[in-house]
């Protein structure tokens, strides 16, 4: 049986893991914990295997610092993390000798997206991102949008840039951030939960591979997945994408 504590467990996506949890008959809830908890107590008197953590961008790094510290593993669904944020957590893997997997997005359909966009940029290498969420989500563009883009680079190398550079005509600009050459649009409107449609332009056709989510439901499968694989997992996983590829 894994013991798993859920940290953030009064937010929407933590309400949700806490009942999948204990839904599972090998994972079993260990605990609870939210701002002012004392995470840390909870992990070693549980002697947890992992936590998930569903918070905020501003206390993921400490909160990984406390879940390895006490010598669980982290699994983590909080987004806005930096290339020098994953150095230091890959850094922390190797001091505490645990493991840490960081998912910009648990839903295998989701991935799957991820996935064909990398595919399909082989062919089309002209590509725009359009990413849509809820108007409370704290970063922006989203860890999905930033993960395709960064699958569809190692894919291809460089995508096409436009014909012709437009002139913005604002002083912000309307075309989107860069990974690379390729434009994120970030959708910030209450309705949404998570959506995300990546699209290829090419003589005469456009291609969209789009992926909605109806509810949190559909991250579920993923975090269990994750808490099963990375309990006895050591080191840094970035993205589910690579255990489901050994499930």
């Amino acid at each position: 049986m894994i013991k798993v504590i859920v940290n953030g467990y009064k937010g929407k996506m933590g309400q949700e893991t806490v009942q999948a949890v204990k839904s599972d008959p090998e994972l079993e809830l260990a605990g609870r914990a939210d701002i002012g908890d004392d995470l840390a107590g909870m992990i070693s008197q549980a002697k947890a295997d992992a936590v998930v953590d569903f918070t905020h961008p501003s206390v993921a790094m400490q909160n990984i610092r406390t879940i390895t510290d006490n010598g669980a593993c982290a699994v983590i669904g909080t987004t806005g993390f930096t290339d020098e944020d994953l150095a230091e957590i890959e850094k922390i893997c190797e001091e505490k000798n645990v493991g840490v997997l960081i998912a910009p997005n648990f839903s295998i359909g989701a991935v799957l997206m991820m996935k064909f966009a990398a595919e399909a940029a082989k062919h089309l290498p002209n590509v725009e991102i359009i990413e849509y969420h809820h108007d409370n989500k704290a970063d922006a563009p989203s860890g999905t949008a930033i993960k395709t883009a960064q699958l569809i680079n190692e894919s291809v190398g460089a995508t096409q840039t436009p014909t012709v550079e437009s002139k913005e005509q604002l002083e912000t600009s309307s075309k989107g951030a860069l990974v690379g050459n390729i434009r994120i649009h970030a959708v910030r409107l209450p309705g949404f939960v998570a959506s995300q449609e990546v699209i290829f332009g090419g003589k005469g056709q456009t291609l969209s591979i789009r992926h909605d989510t109806i509810n949190r439901e559909c991250f579920m499968p993923g975090v269990v997945l994750a808490c099963k694989k990375m309990a006895n997992r050591k080191g840094l996983v970035y993205g589910i994408e690579n255990l489901l590829e050994e499930n």
